[in-house]
Order: structure tokens, then C-alpha cells, then sequence
């Protein structure tokens, strides 16, 4: 039996979104930063436990305690306040590296964050299906957030 090789296309992920904000680009991320790290939640209110170390290189990760946890990624770019990127697997336990980008810019009197992920690895249909759900909810409470702060 010959195995299946994955197409390039079921290898690969990208998700672009655009988020109005009505607040400052400041404040909008600053809120972007509390979301990523120890304000993060699931879908379900859950806390994560997310952490960020926001400087070049920094690392985005799940502390667990104990020094336990998951490395979601590193800061591959950051300047405040119009860029936070981040390249590794995020959230994946499976071979997979992502690089995950909000852009910040001035619009209608507040902020326009654009939001692209692009990945590539062993994904799932399944994890496909519901990684926009995800970042849609944390980019929503990212939103939420800075508009509540202004």
C-alpha cells in the first residue's frame, strides 16, 4: 500500500480578518496585549493562562505552574503601537509553525486592526474548521476590551 501524500493545500492555513475599533491605537493595543497574555480567555470564559514577554524574540506561552506549560510562540516582531507578530505552533501539539500578525493603523476616528494567520503543518480539517471561531472570540475581546478602556 502506498501512504498518502498531503497536498500542499492540506498542509496550509491562512485567515485574514479586519477589526474595527472605536478607541485609540494606543489604547487598542494595549488591550491587544492584555487579551494575548493574562486577560486571555476560551470561548467559555475560561482563563488560559497565556503569558507575554513583549520584546523581540519574547516568548507567548501557557503557564501552567510549576514550570509546566506550552510555548505558543515567540515575538518575531513588535512596534508600538501599529504591529505585534508572532511566529511558532501556537496552539498546535502537532508539527505545525504559524506566523500570526495583528497590523494597527488610524481609521473612521479609531483603530483598524488587521489580522492574518498563516500556517503550515499536519492540520486537521477540524482544526481548520475551528481556528477562525477562536481568533474571532479573542480578536472580539480585544475590541470589547479597548473600546470599555477609552
Amino acid at each position: 500500500m502506498i501512504p498518502t501524500v498531503p497536498t500542499l493545500e492540506e498542509m496550509t492555513f491562512t485567515l485574514k480578518q479586519e477589526i474595527h475599533v472605536n478607541a485609540p491605537m494606543d489604547v487598542t493595543f494595549a488591550a491587544l496585549l492584555e487579551q494575548l497574555g493574562p486577560g486571555n480567555e476560551t470561548t467559555e470564559g475560561r482563563s488560559l493562562s497565556l503569558k507575554i514577554e513583549p520584546w523581540p524574540g519574547g516568548r507567548w506561552y501557557r503557564d501552567l505552574g510549576d514550570d509546566n506549560g506550552h510555548l505558543w510562540g515567540h515575538v518575531q516582531a513588535i512596534k508600538r503601537p501599529t504591529l505585534l507578530e508572532f511566529v511558532g505552533p501556537i496552539f498546535a501539539s502537532f508539527p505545525m509553525v504559524s506566523n500570526v500578525q495583528w497590523r494597527l493603523s488610524e481609521a473612521d476616528g479609531g483603530t483598524l486592526i488587521s489580522f492574518r494567520h498563516m500556517a503550515l503543518g499536519m492540520m486537521t480539517d477540524q482544526h481548520k474548521m475551528e481556528m477562525p471561531n477562536g481568533w474571532s472570540s479573542m480578536n472580539e475581546r480585544v475590541r470589547s476590551h479597548a473600546e470599555a478602556a477609552r
